[in-house]
């Protein structure tokens, strides 16, 4: 039955080689189970593409040694009718091609398994990157006419005229101004958060995560650089404006710890997820996003902390790693229909410049990050270059034997840029935030602008400078966190 398919489709490929355009768009040569067919598919592909007649005597013509093509099998083609509907045929075809594979696949599972000298780690991500190529081969999509398009786009566009012209349609970042260029991150972005150490990236994407919580998403936290209980307790600073020092240390007034009580009743009732496993692959993170993904669909965001410190499943080049990594987490977004935030590592080099703001051409392995990421996102806090610099001047004074009385200030509220260097659909621009040290918190700089006092009031109604319990609601007693 299977040699009858790929008879007919060969066969309506020689009477018809304009069929081949339509066919190559989903199979290759190694998908037909039979060799001698795929010997003649990659004749005829090879045709084609040195534009010469696709013709039983030229594709014979072909055979070489390590490419036999027989004039018995080509007979048999030709005794084959050809037919008009090849599409039921094609995915059958394919369908059986991949069963073989995922038969293979058993196969190298139990010859991996038997081999002593390969860990356990290595074939974990070997099996992994096999079954992720195995599940993305790429099905047959036709075009779509325009009169099909017209009608989905004004379908959307009705929905949010629905919605009452709100500036608001992905998932809400809980920044006033951010929502506004923006609109939100929505379905299937991929979204870089850049910095250099210190700026407060991963403080960002945690208010971020903070706000998509309140907002009832479900977020699933990926955290290559720090455990679970570091980012709660950022995150319970922030919700409750106790300092994070104190928290470290357990240094709480009465009413703080009632504060932070609550909190963590709350927190230990929202939908989130954090895997803090520091050896993380981009297959392995797919595995695991899908799978919470269906467990927990509620899910509307991740978050990967950071891009740097992932690695691939082969041996390669840095560039072509992160390249892979980067065009990796956008499929994922695209698959599941969720937001990624990513945070990326910043070159050094941009600290020589007299203006230290970010640009695109910072990003570590730029290249492909900048081409994949359809959001990006720079952490700019000139306080700390100001810092950092008196610093420097107080030291080199001291190494000199003289008095130097530093003019920097430290304060506890310091003014953020955040820097839209690259938005696929929407405006760049710099959106303006304050940073509260203290608590590890990002919060909106007052604005005179009414509309985007109209859409704070619209999108940040359950995020306060300072959280408390509701007065009117007896309190969930639970024991002390432990800290």
């Amino acid at each position: 039955m299977q040699l009858q398919i790929e008879r007919a489709v060969l066969s309506s490929i020689l009477f018809d080689p304009e069929q081949l355009d339509f066919i190559a768009e989903s199979l290759v040569a190694e998908d037909f189970s039979y060799p001698p067919h795929q010997n003649i598919f990659s004749a005829m592909l090879e045709l084609r593409h040195t534009e010469r007649p696709i013709d039983e005597e030229i594709i014979l013509g072909l055979s070489t040694k390590a490419r036999p093509i027989a004039q018995e099998e080509m007979l048999n083609i030709l005794s084959t009718s050809p037919i008009s509907d090849l599409k039921s045929y094609v995915q059958e075809i394919l369908e059986s091609s991949t069963k073989r594979k995922l038969h293979s696949f058993a196969m190298k599972i139990t010859q991996s398994t038997a081999e002593s000298e390969t860990s356990s780690k290595e074939i974990m991500d070997y099996l992994q990157s096999e079954l992720y190529k195995i599940g993305n081969v790429q099905q047959m999509r036709e075009f779509r006419d325009s009169k099909a398009i017209i009608k989905t786009t004004l379908e959307y566009v009705t929905e949010m005229k629905k919605r009452g012209n709100n500036l608001l349609i992905g998932v809400d970042t809980g920044f006033a101004g951010l929502n506004k260029m923006t609109t939100g991150f929505n379905k299937g972005d991929l979204v870089i958060v850049a910095a250099r150490p210190a700026m407060g990236k991963t403080t960002l994407v945690l208010n971020m995560a903070q706000r998509a919580l309140d907002t009832g998403r479900g977020v699933a936290f990926f955290s290559l650089e720090m455990p679970a209980e570091q980012l709660m307790l950022r995150m319970l600073a922030a919700k409750t404006s106790i300092s994070l020092q104190n928290l470290r240390v357990g240094n709480l007034q009465e009413e703080e710890w009632g504060n932070l009580t609550y909190a963590a009743d709350v927190m230990s009732k929202s939908p989130l997820f954090i895997d803090d496993n520091s050896l993380l692959t981009i297959h392995q993170l797919r595995t695991k996003l899908r799978k919470i993904k269906t467990k927990h669909p509620e899910i509307g965001l991740a978050v990967i902390d950071y891009l740097q410190l992932m690695s691939s499943a082969n041996n390669k080049d840095r560039h072509q790693e992160v390249s892979e990594i980067s065009r990796g987490l956008k499929m994922i977004a695209r698959e599941l229909e969720i937001p990624i935030i990513a945070l990326s590592q910043l070159n050094r080099s941009l600290e020589s410049r007299s203006d230290r703001r970010p640009m695109l051409s910072d990003l570590r392995e730029s290249g492909s990050i900048e081409q994949d990421a359809d959001i990006i996102l720079f952490v700019y806090r000139d306080a700390v270059y100001k810092q950092k610099d008196e610093k420097e001047k107080e030291e080199a004074a001291k190494k000199e034997n003289k008095d130097y009385k530093s003019t920097y200030i430290p304060r506890n509220e310091e003014e953020a840029e955040i820097i839209i260097g690259k938005q696929r659909n929407g405006p760049t621009g710099t959106v303006k935030l304050i940073f509260h040290k203290h608590c590890t918190r990002f919060v909106d700089l007052n604005n005179s602008n009414p509309t985007l006092e109209i859409v704070y009031e619209q999108t940040s109604q359950n995020t306060q400078t300072q959280f408390m319990p509701p007065q009117n609601e007896e309190k969930n007693p639970i024991d002390m966190p432990q800290i």
